[in-house]
């Protein structure tokens, strides 16, 4: 029994996962089956639904292709995957005299000396970390004639690569042989869902040429995208599948009539994409380039900072139905037509059919600006009450602001709480930091102060609402707390996009009284709806018995001291007029009271 090399197996899994648009565009076939708690989990294997491989070459020895097994456990309530232990089987006698195939992770003499993939019991392989096997412990395989066994420990919820095989159009094969693989799977207290992957000789290899894009722009930019694509197999494609994908702040103005549009729901990285699904009819033949018959055009609009665009070619297939979410355009059909040149047919027929070479990307930096503007609340409570605060900050815009390769949160929100109160609700996006805003290991008990960050994106016109829900510890009259959108980084705080940093800051401020100064501030927008402001602040009544105290209001403004934006100066001699205020309503009383009390002895 041979343990799978770690080297290798990271090194597959990256192969078979590489390119985040590719698995978006092409699933793989397979989906985990909830169990409910009464039940034993049921897992999927799956991969890939079809493989293409070269036809073996007399003297040249054969090219191969990879073929990814995928495991894939309920997520979420529905599981917390599997600590067991597992055993599949792979049935390779399916694919006998039309491919050989080994487990990625050891080569045999003959490969190593160049003479042709290794056969079926030649060679094991597979995965040896546990993020590539499933999740658990490494899988140990065996193969007998024409069946693996591979026994490991251990699946994690989602979906994982769990073994990776390397297959190889036989000698004496012919285009057009094909075969299956078929893979089960078992485990005391789980099931397993079987997986049959079709091996095919011959067929296309389409590979997408790299655009030369200029990619310093600025708001307005156009420029042409003339696609080209080749096919470097081994027989025709009966149709393509183009697919276009870029972000927010690109547009392609043409809405051809035989590609599918659909605006991607943002989720929670925030990062929105429009995404074109374009059918092309034809016979594109072997050793040919195409191009489209007219280019593309790219544009950077008022809202583009940092945008991506992804474009991939594939065969069509079967006519596939088309998603809910997708609408079909009403322009002119997008044809492609043969490219006349040199350019055709320079690449021959030697590329490896491996699906990198499908697709590419182009990264672009605009040069633009993004408002980000922070406000606070006005609240105001009785000892005792506990009442809401709404913060946060809108993105002003125009452009939207994402870190798409780094993953990196856009800003954070820096809150400081009022004196006088504490925090009983937050949040979940929030952590408790110390008064300094360093680390605070408790995280249940009321903090002086918080931090917010955002998702990876922060699109123009949104931005974050956070209420926090305070309980009035001691009525300050005008105490404050301090509302800052900011970098992550404390060392580095400034927004490298924001053109007015003024208006980073808003306040807080509790029982503020009734002269209307440091009013509440709401969401600023440059697009009023629904969603502009938050909810107003409320106030109810403590566990304790203390009455609750009227809740602040909410008028517009952006933060920095202006226009209700609850400016940062003035704090103490807010305090000191209410503190005076309270005496000289004191006095007035006393003063009524010995005066009805002379009334009555006179």
């Amino acid at each position: 029994m041979t343990r799978l090399s770690p080297r290798n197996a990271l090194r597959c899994a990256a192969g078979l996962l590489a390119a985040a648009g590719l698995l978006a565009v092409v699933p793989l076939a397979g989906a985990a089956a909830p169990a409910r708690a009464d039940e034993p989990p049921v897992f999927t294997l799956g991969g890939p639904a079809e493989t293409r491989l070269h036809p073996y070459r007399a003297g040249g020895g054969p090219k191969p292709s990879r073929l990814g097994i995928t495991v894939t456990a309920p997520s979420g309530e529905e599981g917390t995957g599997f600590a067991g232990r597992f055993t599949l089987t792979f049935d390779l006698s399916g694919v006998a005299g039309v491919a050989d195939v080994a487990f990625d992770g050891e080569t045999s003499d003959d490969e190593a000396s160049g003479g042709g993939a290794p056969r079926v019991g030649a060679s094991v392989g597979g995965t040896s970390d546990g993020r590539a096997s499933g999740g658990g412990a490494a899988p140990d395989c065996e193969v007998t004639g024409a069946k693996a066994v591979c026994v490991g420990t251990g699946v994690r919820p989602g979906t994982h690569p769990v073994a990776a095989l390397v297959v190889t159009a036989a000698a004496g094969g012919e285009r057009g042989d094909s075969g299956t693989i078929t893979v089960t799977g078992e485990a005391e207290g789980a099931a397993f869902t079987p997986f049959t992957a079709r091996v095919t000789v011959g067929g296309p290899d389409l590979v997408m040429e790299e655009l030369p894009f200029r990619t310093e722009l600025v708001p307005g930019d156009r420029q042409q995208a003339p696609i080209t694509f080749a096919n470097r197999g081994a027989g025709d494609a009966e149709g393509v599948l183009l697919t276009l994908r870029y972000t927010r702040g690109l547009d392609i103005p043409q809405r051809y009539s035989n590609c599918r549009y659909s605006e991607d729901d943002p989720g929670p990285s925030g990062v929105g994409r429009t995404t074109a699904l374009c059918t092309v009819e034809g016979a594109f033949e072997a050793g040919e380039a195409y191009t489209l018959a007219t280019p593309l055009t790219i544009e950077a609009t008022e809202r583009a900072y940092r945008d991506t665009f992804l474009y991939r070619i594939e065969e069509a297939g079967p006519p596939r139905p088309a998603p809910a979410a997708f609408e079909r355009g009403d322009g002119a059909v997008l044809r492609a037509v043969p490219v006349t040149g040199p350019q055709n047919r320079a690449a021959g027929r030697t590329a490896d059919p491996t699906p990198h070479d499908n697709q590419r990307e182009a990264d672009f930096r605009t040069e633009n600006t993004a408002d980000f503007a922070a406000y606070g609340d006005r609240v105001s409570g009785a000892r005792g009450a506990t009442v809401t605060a709404d913060v946060g900050f809108r993105n002003v815009g125009p452009a939207w602001i994402g870190h798409l390769r780094s993953g990196e949160d856009v800003a954070v929100v820096d809150f400081t709480v009022p004196r006088g109160a504490s925090v009983v609700a937050k949040p979940d996006r929030c952590r408790a930091v110390t008064a300094a805003g360093e680390y605070r290991e408790d995280q249940r008990s009321p903090a002086p102060r918080y931090l917010c960050p955002t998702s990876p994106a922060v699109h123009d016109g949104e931005g974050l609402d956070l209420p926090f829900a305070l309980r009035i510890e001691e009525v300050l009259i005008g105490a404050e707390g301090e509302v800052t959108v900011r970098a992550p980084s404390a060392r580095n705080p400034a927004l490298p996009f924001d053109p007015a940093p003024a208006n980073n800051t808003a306040r807080l401020v509790l029982n503020a009284g009734d002269d209307g100064d440091g009013g509440p501030s709401t969401p600023p927008t440059s697009d009023p709806g629904p969603d502009a402001s938050p909810s107003g602040a409320s106030a109810t009544s403590a566990p304790d018995g203390g009455a609750a105290g009227a809740s602040g209001g909410s008028d517009s403004g952006t933060g920095s001291g202006h226009g209700g934006g609850l400016a940062s100066t003035g704090s103490d001699a807010l305090t000191v007029a209410g503190a005076a205020a309270v005496a000289l309503t004191a006095g007035l009383a006393l003063v009524a009271a010995a005066r009805r009390r002379t009334g009555r002895h006179s």
